[in-house]
């Protein structure tokens, strides 16, 4: 995740590698040229004037302005409230691995090394293979109707995190057993342990619910049609000018777009996306420290 002061004005004129300028300035260049070519067909070549009827088009330009404005708005507020989402189950994470291992601390013999090992680094190696599991692409596919047999690792068919979540509570029922942790102990440890499946399975249905693809493909295909049609209008009043000017509203248009497609997945490798290699380190460091 990329940190910045946000009182520094100067980050506008910084170009990070996930700016949205890096990634779409060939686009930008094709519109550019699309529009330059528009413009000299109208101007020198038809010799058209501000009463011809694709003049006109400019109308339908500030009608259909307000509604992709409004779905942009919609688009990158439902992808922000994924990655919110997501920021907070990753602090639940950490919230919940603290109270285990302080509860675990409490509860076994500071002479029991052995077991104040082994949660230590269970509950580190969940946050890890957590962090490892929201990243894979056989996680973003689990609820796709289509078999993918080119995937790597597709034929793993064992759910890691819920594995290790398994190991510690037979170890506490072991506990148990042995006279070691009273029933009121066990109940609290249970409840603590059901918390780290419930964070995983909330970051699953983010991660394996994308925004619906009609409305991702509408919204591409509004912004390339609007787009395309804007120097057929701006070259009447604008002239060449119209070259910049419709590179940069295609320019707003598209990074709206790019940002959500971001964000909505906030596990994955991009530079916005949430820093769970650096939550998994905190949470396996505070743990060890907790529980040794």
């Amino acid at each position: 995740m990329v940190t910045y002061d946000p009182r520094n004005w100067l980050v506008a004129l910084a170009l990070h590698r996930s700016d949205t300028f890096r990634k779409l300035l060939p686009v930008l260049l094709v519109i550019g040229l699309y529009t330059g070519g528009i413009a000299y067909l109208e101007i020198s070549k038809f010799k058209l004037s501000q009463n011809h009827h694709l003049s006109n088009i400019t109308v339908m330009h500030s009608v259909l302005g307000f509604a992709i404005s409004m779905l942009l708005v919609f688009r990158t507020n439902t992808a922000y409230d994924r990655w919110w989402e997501g920021r907070k189950l990753w602090g639940q994470l950490v919230n919940v691995s603290r109270n285990l291992a302080v509860k675990l601390a409490t509860y076994l013999e500071p002479t029991d090394t052995a077991n104040r090992s082994y949660f230590a680094r269970l509950i580190a190696l969940n946050a890890e293979e957590l962090h490892h599991h929201l990243q894979r692409e056989r996680t973003r596919l689990e609820l796709d109707s289509k078999p993918h047999p080119e995937i790597p690792d597709f034929d793993r068919a064992k759910h890691v995190p819920s594995q290790i979540a398994g190991l510690m509570l037979q170890r506490i029922q072991r506990l148990h057993r042995e006279g070691r942790l009273d029933g009121d102990r066990l109940i609290i440890l249970n409840n603590e342990l059901s918390a780290f499946l419930d964070v995983c399975g909330a970051c699953e249905r983010i991660k394996n619910t994308p925004i619906p693809y009609s409305y991702s493909a509408f919204i591409k295909k509004f912004i390339v049609i609007y787009t395309v049609t804007l120097p057929l209008g701006f070259v009447f009043t604008l002239g060449y000018i119209a070259v910049p000017v419709v590179m940069f509203v295609f320019y707003v248009l598209a990074s709206l777009e790019l940002i959500a497609e971001e964000i909505e997945d906030p596990f994955g490798t991009d530079g916005n996306d949430l820093p769970m290699a650096q939550l998994s380190a905190m949470i396996a460091k505070q743990t060890g420290e907790i529980l040794h």
